[in-house]
């Protein structure tokens, strides 16, 4: 599939309901488990997907058109949720990204970007040069990553609750 913008806000605009549809509500035992040591939570997901929507995509999408490649991305903090999302209850973490998503979405049509735009490049700090479609081409893709991801997590916690049926879930042992 090629990128569009409208197929990318499609996804874009639906996460924020879907991670809420399928985790709220739930209990503890659900959201804060973890697939092991040094690995994410429901709840730990949510809250970097909220950093990201303060520190990744908008920002760095002004960055390309305004700065292009003489001044790389600051680096983003793949932990920094775990500070962030201290003393907060999930039902805040789910409403501040679904505020924080809309508000960047509103500001991504305000860009009122066109295709040429989608081949404007700015330099990553690990990964290099990239444009702002491969930009938001993976911002979209993050969060369907990051929604399997919660699924897995999820499913792993019944790996041996399903018994021979393990056999059919390959998903379990991945």
């Amino acid at each position: 599939m090629t990128f569009t913008l409208s197929e990318s806000r499609a996804v874009l605009e639906r996460t924020p309901a879907t991670v809420r549809t399928l985790l709220q509500g739930l209990p503890d035992a659900w959201i804060h488990a973890t697939e092991g040591p040094e690995t994410w939570s429901p709840f730990d997901i949510i809250g970097h997907l909220i950093h990201g929507e303060r520190t990744d995509w908008i920002p760095r999408a002004r960055l390309i058109l305004t700065q292009g490649t003489s001044q790389p991305f600051p680096s983003f903090d793949r932990f920094a949720q775990f500070e962030a999302s201290k003393g907060k209850t999930l039902d805040e973490l789910l409403d501040t990204f679904a505020a924080l998503r809309t508000e960047n979405l509103l500001t991504l049509r305000k860009l009122s970007l066109t295709d040429a735009d989608f081949s404007l490049t700015g330099v990553h700090p690990e990964l290099g040069p990239v444009t702002l479609g491969q930009l938001l081409a993976c911002w979209a893709t993050h969060d369907l990553t990051h929604i399997a991801q919660i699924s897995r997590v999820m499913a792993k916690q019944y790996r041996d609750a399903v018994g021979p049926w393990r056999a059919y879930l390959p998903l379990l042992d991945r």
